[in-house]
């Protein structure tokens, strides 16, 4: 095993005992497998509840029936970057390039991959908040960048960071920093003054920011969104990651997309290029379509997300055992523990076997992540309601 993989363990984070991230998760899914029961799978949305929008399988359908090429250029089909160019200049606000700032990816996962895979060198430093999305700091410790966390502070359902921490982060070898916003896992949306102070610092140590929107358009409350990208300077030195894949329910068709400077759109297709070639191309299609023919689709699946993120504010904030934050935006809840004894993998163990529920344990989220466990409350409303029932009570029987 070479030693990049077993950088991908991060050893030591799990705590409980285990070696490493890595076997902590294997140990839970073994002990899924022996339950030998069903079990609500709530590291994800619930797809059949909540399926893509019609227009997605028409599509895809008409380019596999003929309608489109099988291979594309490796930064994707070329009147599709053009369709997908045009509603990202609506929807960013600002104009971008189809043929120079824009790639296609198979998935938000392989854009984030792809473009710290031809940022980083062995040595850089990268600044990544925490909590955040569980594979960031993975992917920066495969590449052989070292970590430096930054504290997420939630205020509400916004997000903060702290100016005087951000800055002291920074050496002569830090090249990035890594943020999603809206924050996975906490939900909570970057305030329009920290998006500022990213921008202002970027711009003040010539550092990019690499920045997940891929839940910017699943905000709650008709809470304000600053996209950083859209900010003075800020097209040169960032790389904008965004996709269908969660809020329209696309993940199965394996599509993301990146909006950065042309010289890094070039990087990242040399990288693409070698690891996966290209976006599937028939699902590529359903692109064209996304941001312009699903406005009354996003209106009514945000409202019902509202009404579930509610519901689960309500419920696990009746309990003792549990603190929980409104998240601003995404499809998740965060919810901590308010007795701090139990391992982030005895609460998901308990939930598992007590609740008959899968959670993401809060270790897996950074250092400031421990004590806490990530939900998605994207599912069945009547299933929700009895897991939430069961959760809260698996959760008072272990804290006592």
């Amino acid at each position: 095993m070479s030693g990049q993989i077993d950088r991908l363990h991060l050893h030591g984070g799990a705590g409980a005992g285990l070696a490493s991230v890595v076997a902590a998760e294997r140990a839970l899914e073994a002990r899924a497998t022996e339950l030998g029961r069903p079990l609500l799978n709530l590291t994800y949305a619930d797809t059949k509840r909540f399926p893509p929008p019609a227009w997605a399988l028409e599509a895809f359908t008409r380019a596999a029936s003929g309608g489109g090429p099988t291979y594309t250029p490796y930064r994707g089909n070329a009147e599709v970057r053009r369709h997908v160019a045009r509603s990202l200049t609506t929807f960013l606000g600002r104009p971008i390039d189809p043929e120079r700032e824009l790639i296609l990816t198979p998935g938000s996962q392989a854009a984030l991959f792809t473009v710290l895979a031809s940022m980083l060198e062995s040595g850089d430093r990268v600044i990544l908040a925490d909590p955040d999305y569980l594979a960031y700091e993975r992917l920066l410790t495969f590449l052989g960048a070292s970590v430096d966390r930054l504290d997420l502070h939630l205020n509400g359902g916004s997000g903060e960071l702290d100016p005087e921490q951000l800055r002291g982060l920074i050496t002569d070898d830090t090249r990035c920093i890594v943020l999603s916003n809206p924050n996975n896992p906490t939900g909570a949306v970057l305030s329009a003054e920290t998006v500022d102070l990213v921008a202002d610092v970027a711009c003040e140590h010539d550092l990019v920011v690499v920045i997940d929107e891929l839940y910017s358009r699943l905000i709650y409350d008709e809470r304000p969104y600053v996209h950083l990208g859209t900010l003075p300077a800020m097209a040169e030195r960032s790389v904008t990651v965004l996709g269908p894949s969660k809020t329209e329910s696309l993940s199965g068709y394996r599509l993301g997309v990146a909006v950065a400077p042309a010289a890094t759109i070039d990087a990242m297709e040399d990288v693409l290029s070698v690891a996966a070639l290209r976006a599937p191309a028939y699902a590529q299609w359903a692109l064209v379509h996304w941001l312009v023919d699903d406005e009354q689709f996003i209106a009514e699946r945000v409202a019902d997300y509202q009404r579930l993120r509610d519901m689960t504010i309500a419920k696990l904030g009746a309990s003792p055992a549990v603190d929980v934050v409104v998240p601003g935006g995404t499809s998740y809840a965060f919810p901590s523990l308010t007795d701090p004894s139990p391992s982030d993998q005895d609460v998901a163990l308990a939930l598992m076997e007590q609740a008959d529920v899968i959670v993401n344990p809060g270790y897996q989220f950074g250092s400031n992540g421990r004590g806490s466990f990530r939900i998605c409350f994207a599912q069945e409303e009547r299933a929700w309601e009895r897991a939430l029932e069961r959760i809260a009570g698996a959760l008072e029987g272990l804290t006592g």
